[in-house]
């Protein structure tokens, strides 16, 4: 018997050494991979750095870094970053995973329980807050820790099904600890202001900072609640919130003087431009009435407000029974949403020119805008002119707010800004309520919806302008000289 031939030797050794020259390609290739993430983690690192620099050196220009600005600044950013990620939670609960019908019932209930008591609050949260001139800081600390420890509640109700007996309360008390915030927020800026900057260009510059980190917020927790759950959102929420209490306690202390300020009612409307400026707030202990300008200018803001709050919530709607352009729903108010947002940091950024510009006439011309781009969309219906109405809305209603800023910083005396600012603030957020109601409930067809949102928003622009011609702004110009 012939024995088994023993394996070649040479087919081993090529076997072992196409396995070496694999597992050192393999290695090489590994060594690559780790240099370019290395150089690559290096290179982010490097623009962060640079990124984080240039923000700090626009954060304390004009002398921001000394006045304390900065500060205010920073945690507006927060602030608005923690509100983004609540309100990112709600709109995937709320709304985008339930049938339409059920979310247009939940977005009602939330309307009601949410906003509309603010009709009730108005006469209670100036009050309130009129307590805390001296505590401002602590005020608005808790205002973020409040709104942190409701951003919890939130998590545990949708996590036990969403209970609406803790859910809607929750978010009840989230926005009015917000509009408390904004409300305080607005009544330190004056505290902390640099010689060299006007109130109307240092209130643009906390409104970008607060748009521009809204803006990678809101998406970021639409993103964790689609990987993990909204209530992981909500937590990181709380978080963010929790860091903007601890800033506000590092505010400069001068953030909670008061001296020299005064209430005012500005629910007397009508008292001449000027009013409230010179010896009658020196003589009245509470003021009755506000410059015409400014009742004006606040009527048009609320009418840009509450279509504002119409577009968001009509379309949201709309959009997933009527998709424009064959896109899906959520892309499709994705994009809506997001040339409101470009509208929003639009406004900001032009409302620091402000201080070179009639407020009353931008009042006006941002009104008009938003009319026409209302009528375009009516007349030629599709999702660029949709796009547009929703950008225009945006510019309309930021440029507006800013704009009465500029007039109740020129036309009211600086002892009643917070009290006039306090009682606003609530005026607007009705508006929103009101068109955001009406968006809620039409489920008419788009164009038509559109073209009657013109026809209002022609008759208010109609109303500005007479009122304009009967002397509006010549009442003004007679007070100048």
């Amino acid at each position: 018997m012939t024995p088994d031939a023993p394996p070649d030797a040479g087919e081993g050794t090529s076997s072992r050494s196409a396995l070496g020259n694999g597992v050192r390609e393999a290695r090489r290739g590994v060594e690559s991979l780790a240099r370019s993430l290395w150089w690559t983690a290096i290179a982010i690192v490097r623009l962060v750095r640079r990124l984080a620099a240039r923000t700090r050196v626009a954060i304390d220009a004009d002398g921001a870094g000394e006045s304390g600005l900065n500060r205010l600044i920073e945690l507006h950013a927060v602030s608005a970053a923690g509100d983004a990620l609540v309100a990112a939670a709600l709109a995937g609960t709320l709304f985008f995973q339930v049938p339409v019908g059920e979310a247009r019932s939940r977005v009602a209930l939330y309307l009601l329980t949410t906003m509309v008591p603010f009709v009730l609050m108005a006469p209670v949260i100036g009050p309130v807050l009129d307590r805390f001139r001296h505590g401002r800081r602590w005020a608005l600390a808790g205002t973020c820790a409040g709104r942190a420890g409701f951003a919890l509640v939130i998590s545990t109700a949708l996590a036990g099904g969403g209970d609406a007996l803790r859910l809607y309360p929750a978010a009840f008390g989230v926005l009015v600890l917000s509009k408390a915030y904004n409300v305080t927020r607005q009544a330190g800026v004056p505290r902390v202001l640099p010689d060299e900057v006007p109130l109307v260009k240092a209130n643009s510059r906390v409104a970008l900072a607060g748009v521009l980190t809204s803006s990678f917020a809101a998406p970021l927790g639409v993103g964790l609640a689609y990987l993990t759950s909204a209530e992981w959102t909500l937590r990181l929420a709380a978080a963010v919130l929790a860091v903007g209490a601890a800033q506000s306690i590092r505010l400069p202390r001068r953030v909670d003087s008061a001296a020299g300020e005064r209430s005012v009612d500005p629910t007397a409307a009508g008292a001449p431009r000027g009013a409230l400026g010179g010896r009658t707030v020196r003589s009245a202990s509470r003021l009755r009435g506000m410059p015409h300008v400014l009742v004006t200018a606040l009527r048009v803001n609320t009418v840009l407000r509450a279509f504002s709050g119409f577009l968001t919530l009509y379309f949201a709607f709309h959009l997933r029974t009527h998709p424009l352009a064959d896109l899906r729903p959520t892309v499709g108010l994705g994009v809506v949403i997001a040339g409101a947002a470009l509208g929003t940091f639009l406004g900001t950024v032009l409302g620091a020119t402000l201080r070179d510009r009639e407020p009353e006439l931008i009042v006006r011309l941002v009104l008009g805008a938003a009319a026409g781009a209302a009528v375009l969309a009516a007349l030629l219906y599709s999702l660029p002119t949709v796009v547009l109405a929703a950008l225009v809305a945006g510019l309309a209603q930021t440029l507006g707010k800013l704009s009465s800023d500029a007039i109740v910083q020129r036309d009211v005396e600086e002892s009643a800004h917070s009290s006039v600012f306090a009682r606003s603030e609530t005026v607007l957020q009705i508006g929103w309520v009101v068109g955001g109601g009406a968006g809620t409930a039409l489920t008419t067809g788009g164009a038509g919806t559109m073209a009657g949102a013109a026809i209002v928003l022609l008759a208010v622009l109609a109303w500005a302008l007479a009122d304009l011609v009967r002397g509006g702004r010549g009442q003004a110009g007679t007070q100048r000289g």
